[in-house]
């Protein structure tokens, strides 16, 4: 493969010495026109990579908060094409920020393996993330996402050991996502210690960046993680605070957007500022 978006973007980063602040919310919730103005204004709040969610009835890796924004956009008519007409609009503007779609495999059966991945590259998604794909399935999606361009991105766990470390490295590319905690994202905070440690440890299996995710909510929280990974996802949290923007209804408000963006630029801020800090601390000592 030749070097996408997403390889470029975390080489950038890593040449200024900072982790990225990667980003996760659901096409289309709560509407359409919502989620598009949203995506548009991710880049300048500080986001670096933007995943997107595929809207899916049964997400059953994600908690509450992200089952809801799945079942808000499905209700809205949010569908795979709409989401690729999201992404082909986005490129309009934006040529540069790498844009992962992430979720599960029926929808993309669905649509169709060879029609998505060429609709996919053509509308100017970078990555993959499909959590209910394990290694062993690489056939059926991984390997000709990857031969059709687009980078594949795999899930490390902590309960992901050694032995079996490598099979889920074989065909990862892009990144490596680490999820920080056990069970449903959103359910618990991640400590700080033992994933600077996970990271270490994958480390020595790839030289792929990790980016650490899952259970991160605040710009202290994300500063933390950042410090010792080379990105830092946040989903749950920025789902919760569109979520708490609606009306009654689950209707977008006119403090929708801002009430994301907001939250993204305090916690682009944490990561920005992680190494820094830390650099400052070391010069000191």
């Amino acid at each position: 493969m030749s070097a996408t978006r997403i390889d470029r973007r975390f080489a950038t980063l890593k040449a200024e010495g900072r982790a990225a602040l990667v980003t996760f919310l659901t096409a289309g919730d709560p509407d359409e026109a919502t989620s598009r103005a949203i995506l548009a204004a991710l880049p300048k709040a500080g986001a670096d990579v933007i995943e997107l969610g595929m809207p899916f009835t049964d997400p059953m890796a994600d908690g509450p908060a992200i089952q809801a924004a799945s079942l808000r956009a499905l209700s809205a008519g949010q569908d795979m094409r709409k989401t690729l007409a999201m992404v082909r609009d986005f490129r309009n503007r934006d040529d540069a920020t790498p844009i992962v779609l992430m979720g599960y495999y029926n929808p993309i059966y669905v649509y169709g393996v060879d029609q998505f991945l060429a609709d996919a590259g053509a509308a100017g998604i970078d990555g993959l993330i499909v959590v209910d794909l394990p290694p062993e399935e690489d056939d059926e999606l991984c390997v000709p996402a990857l031969r059709a361009g687009l980078n594949f991105i795999r899930l490390a766990t902590p309960t992901t050991d050694d032995k079996r470390l490598p099979a889920v490295l074989a065909n990862t590319s892009g990144f490596v996502y680490y999820v920080s905690i056990t069970g449903i994202t959103g359910a618990a905070t991640p400590d700080p210690g033992k994933v600077s440690g996970a990271v270490t440890r994958i480390k020595r299996h790839t030289k792929l960046p990790v980016a650490v995710g899952f259970g991160v909510r605040t710009a202290e929280q994300a500063a933390s993680i950042a410090s010792g990974a080379d990105g830092v996802v946040v989903g749950s949290a920025l789902v919760s605070a569109l979520k708490a923007s609606l009306d009654r209804d689950d209707k977008a408000t006119a403090k929708t957007v801002d009430a994301v963006t907001g939250l993204v630029a305090e916690l682009a801020r944490g990561v920005r500022g992680a190494r820094a800090g830390k650099s400052t601390q070391s010069a000191q000592a």
